[in-house]
């Protein structure tokens, strides 16, 4: 490893000496922003009955933000895969599962009121429950998450060209059975896989805009005026297009945290990537709060300035519940407790890949 936090490629993947690794943080921050933004701006611009300017950004990602994340979340796979099951479930599985449990209950806790003016209290009970079988609201990731670990770990023994190409022929079939979680599986999982299939690859990537920042910086205006044109003209939808994109966005936000993380710029997006997590969990509430309150006031017209101050509340306000749970003890909220361990704890640090 080197002494800047990226892992070599040439010798595989080994354990970091470090606690994180930093370019690996920065692209998880700018990701898990974007997440936020989009679900800002796209709810701010329903609710408002009109688009801004922040929509422009909103489409402009949409070909990589959730490519990337998937991505990022296989690319440490290949250090746990052989643990044993019991441990595997516990880190891979259990994990996520306990968040998902929790902040879907406190999510549906939150618009359940709505749901019984418009349905009833039982509808609302057999909504609760069927949301553990169809993913409710922003937390569908979370719940796919552990179906992705599972599944490459059962086809372990498979050639892994087969596993990649059936993957991304899912991805260019556009399945859709309107059950989330089978079609975002069909659309993502060739991403996550490739995270898993090609991390020396990733990391050799990262090597390489580290050590020649101005090719880096000219590939990436590159590509952004490409992935920019291909939005506008409604390409980046096309079969295969949006493979390529998908793929190319992700090694664009990776080159993009390789030189942020280089250069020690905006570690904002470092410390957000470090805690996605807890921005994840508890965006919606802040983001939902700010929205309805500058809607129903009016105070600021303009829809995209109204859908920036809601991403950057989404942002900021998840953070500061986090905070806030901390000192009120309440930990549960975004940290396991022991009860909920099937395996026993291992001391030291804790890669990116256990978030």
């Amino acid at each position: 490893m080197a002494a800047t936090g990226t892992i070599a490629a040439s010798g595989g993947l080994k354990p970091p000496a470090a606690a994180r690794v930093d370019w690996v943080d920065y692209a998880k921050g700018i990701c898990i922003v974007m997440v936020v933004m989009m679900h800002s701006v796209l709810g701010v611009e329903l609710a408002a009955g009109g688009t801004g300017f922040m929509h422009v950004a909103v489409a402009f990602a949409k070909p990589f933000r959730m490519p990337d994340f998937f991505l990022i979340s296989g690319l440490f796979l290949s250090l746990v895969i052989d643990r044993d099951w019991r441990t595997y479930l516990d880190r891979k599985v259990v994990h996520f599962a306990y968040f998902y449990v929790v902040w879907v209950t406190i999510q549906f806790g939150f618009k359940a009121p709505a749901f019984a003016a418009e349905t009833s209290w039982r509808e609302v009970g057999l909504l609760y429950l069927e949301s553990f079988i169809e993913p409710f609201g922003t937390l569908w990731f979370i719940y796919l998450l552990p179906v992705f670990f599972v599944v490459t770990k059962l086809t372990r023994r498979v050639p892994q060209l087969a596993i990649w190409l059936v993957a991304a022929a899912l991805e260019t079939a556009r399945i859709a059975t309107g059950w989330t979680a089978i079609d975002e599986f069909c659309a993502r999982f060739v991403y996550f896989y490739s995270g898993y299939l090609f991390a020396p690859y990733v990391f050799a990537l990262s090597d390489r805009a580290r050590n020649h920042p101005a090719p880096a910086l000219a590939a990436l205006a590159m590509w952004a005026l490409i992935n920019a044109g291909l939005v506008t003209v409604g390409a980046s939808e096309w079969k295969i297009v949006s493979l390529v994109l998908g793929f190319a966005g992700a090694c664009a936000i990776i080159t993009m945290g390789t030189l942020l993380a280089r250069a020690q710029w905006l570690n904002f997006f470092r410390f957000c990537g470090e805690h996605s997590i807890v921005i994840y969990l508890a965006f919606f509430l802040p983001m939902a709060a700010t929205r309805t309150l500058l809607l129903r006031t009016g105070v600021i017209p303009d829809i995209g300035t109204v859908s920036l101050i809601v991403t950057i509340a989404g942002v900021l306000g998840s953070l500061a519940i986090w905070q806030l749970a901390l000192r009120l003890g309440a930990n549960f909220l975004f940290e396991r407790p022991d009860a909920f361990w099937i395996a026993p704890k291992k001391a030291g640090v804790r890669l990116q890949a256990a978030e």
